[in-house]
C-alpha cells in the first residue's frame, strides 16, 4: 500500500515543476495551457491558481472572459482533488456534477483563486475508499484581483467514488 503522504507530496512534486505540469495541461488540459493558468502554491489544505488577462482570454469588455475564470477557479479546486486521489488505492474517479458562481468586479489583470477546502476534499476521498460509496463534496473558492478585491466566487460540486476492484 502506498503511504498518503508520500503519494500526496510526490503530487505536489510534480505541480510545482513548470516543465512537467506545463506538459501535463498541453496533454490534458490544453485550454488552461493557452489560458496560461498556473498552480502557485499548492498544500494539502489549500490551492491558490493564478490567471492572467490577456488576448486569447479576454471578452468584448476589456476583461478575462468568464469561462477562462471557470477553469481556473475549477483547478483550484481540481488540483486538491487530484492531489488528494493521485495513486490511490483503489483508483477513484473524480466528475465536477454542479457548478454555480457569483461574480461582484470586472476581472482585470492577475486574477488568484484560492480554495481551501482540502481537507474536506481529503475526508471525502478517504470516505469513498473504504466505503466504496460514492460522494459529492462542494468546494468553494475565491478570485481576488490584484488590488485584493473579489471579482468572483464558485462553488463546484465533485463527485468522487472509488473503481471496484474488479473493474479498475
Amino acid at each position: 500500500m502506498i503511504h498518503k503522504t508520500t503519494t500526496a507530496n510526490e503530487f505536489r512534486d510534480l505541480v510545482a515543476s513548470p516543465a512537467k505540469f506545463r506538459l501535463f495541461m498541453l496533454a490534458k488540459l490544453p485550454m488552461a495551457y493557452m489560458a496560461d493558468l498556473r498552480v502557485k502554491a499548492l498544500t494539502d489544505e489549500r490551492a491558490t491558481v493564478t490567471i492572467p488577462y490577456k488576448y486569447l482570454n479576454k471578452n468584448p469588455f476589456n476583461s478575462i472572459y468568464f469561462a477562462c475564470l471557470s477553469m481556473a477557479a475549477e483547478l483550484s479546486t481540481g488540483v486538491l482533488c487530484m492531489m488528494h486521489t493521485y495513486k490511490a488505492d483503489p483508483i477513484v474517479s473524480m466528475l465536477v456534477v454542479h457548478m454555480d458562481a457569483d461574480f461582484t468586479k470586472k476581472a482585470v489583470g492577475k486574477i488568484t483563486f484560492m480554495c481551501e477546502d482540502g481537507r474536506r476534499i481529503q475526508q471525502a476521498a478517504e470516505q469513498t475508499k473504504l466505503t466504496g460509496e460514492g460522494i459529492t463534496i462542494t468546494a468553494t473558492t475565491i478570485g481576488m484581483d490584484e488590488q485584493g478585491d473579489q471579482v468572483a466566487e464558485f462553488r463546484f460540486t465533485w463527485s468522487l467514488k472509488a473503481k471496484s476492484k474488479l473493474l479498475a
